[in-house]
């Protein structure tokens, strides 16, 4: 009897890491069937999603309380499609608000076997959320190498699997010189800006990153500005570059194919000289291009001072955790501010070497070299089936 697998992704990203594993299931279990809810990278291994991802790709308290109800009900809709169906695993994919209540609902009424991956960052804050959610997932597959002690003492157990940069592809020369002449940039040496991929960050934090990097190009001004933006925000972004340094290039996803844009991101990240972030995963990216960075966030006062008393580390960038150092340098909350970013930019361009011993310490430790972390995740689902 072939193996029967209910898995649900709620955003993006989760398509991404759940058409990979779906990819390795397939590899290591010829005949795997699929139900349950992804987007189009699950469609692409098979899965017929019960309804569109998209419903479930809210944000924001302002966004989810008009669909509170709908969302309620797909809930309900899903648990009961997993007891009904009794699949032999149900993985989740990260949305937790989505996902979790679903693993809770179908253990309240079944026995069925739940994964979910992605741990939840307790290593940074609220560490009780592995308690609660042990009580209705057995089995995690982490992203990052540090993880697994957390997982394993809520009472769950836990695989690190790698962490899917280390899988993107990397830019070719030829990539790098078609971007270069795109964008008009010849061998100018330049910053990559990125001021977050949603509306609330772009907003807060264009302002802080155009004042940073006036003052930076005033210092520097052989360096280009280049601000590959994300296609939702990509208008606003534009908005914002009135107020930046002349000459600033906006890569602007919306004017291209998606195979092109993927093409630009690839070489920009790859060509750059230094980097400017707002605080995210986009910091292992840079990593995996062996780009140095500065990164900045600004949060709402309430959030900064709720997360100054709840935060176990010291850092938020990923590379200074993975790395175990503090290399990259970080402008957060009220040190968010043009003077204290531009002089971090400032010290980089004088030594940008100084962090490439601990990208490359951080691709390593998450699997860089080793199997793919689809594939990784797919065996250790399978290794922890019970009876196989």
């Amino acid at each position: 009897m072939s193996l029967r697998i209910f898995i649900l992704a709620g955003e993006p990203s989760g398509d991404r890491l759940g058409g990979a594993l779906m990819a390795g299931l397939k590899q290591l279990a010829p005949g795997v069937s699929f139900d349950g809810v992804g987007g189009a990278l699950m469609a692409e291994q098979g899965l017929v999603s019960r309804f569109p991802m998209d419903e479930l790709s809210v944000m924001g308290l302002a966004e989810v309380l008009p669909k509170y109800r709908h969302l309620k009900r797909r809930i309900r809709e899903t648990a009961e499609a997993v007891l009904e169906t009794r699949p032999d695993v149900l993985i989740t994919i990260d949305s937790p608000d989505f996902s979790l209540r679903v693993a809770r609902l179908v253990k309240e009424q079944s026995g069925v076997r739940t994964v979910h991956y992605v741990a939840p960052s307790v290593w940074a804050w609220r560490p009780k959320r592995a308690a609660r959610m042990a009580e209705v997932i057995d089995h995690v597959l982490a992203l990052l190498p540090f993880e697994p002690p957390y997982m394993e003492a809520a009472g769950m157990a836990c695989d690190f699997v790698g962490h899917p940069v280390v899988a993107e592809p990397q830019a070719t020369q030829a990539e790098i010189a078609a971007f270069r002449e795109e964008f008009d940039l010849g061998q100018s040496p330049f910053v990559l800006a990125l001021p977050g991929s949603r509306r609330s960050e772009v907003s807060r934090l264009a302002p802080d990153f155009g004042g940073a990097l006036q003052r930076f190009t005033a210092a520097h001004p052989e360096y280009r500005i280049v601000v590959p933006a994300a296609a939702p925000v990509a208008g606003l972004v534009q908005d914002a570059l009135q107020n930046w340094p002349v000459g600033t290039v906006l890569v602007d996803p919306n004017r291209f194919d998606p195979a092109t844009t993927r093409a630009h991101k690839r070489a920009a990240f790859a060509a750059a000289d230094l980097a400017l972030a707002a605080s995210g995963t986009v910091s292992l990216e840079l990593a995996a291009a062996r780009t140095p960075m500065v990164i900045a966030y600004k949060f709402q006062w309430l959030t900064w001072q709720i997360m100054k008393r709840m935060a176990l580390i010291d850092t938020v960038t990923l590379v200074n955790l993975v790395s175990e150092s503090r290399v990259v340098p970080e402008c957060l909350g009220p040190e968010c501010t043009p003077e204290a970013i531009a002089a971090r930019l400032n010290a980089l361009a004088v030594n940008p070497s100084a962090q490439l011993d601990a990208m490359e310490l951080t691709m390593e430790r998450l699997g860089q070299g080793g199997e793919e972390p689809g594939l990784c995740a797919a065996r250790a689902v399978l290794d922890r089936l019970p009876g196989r």
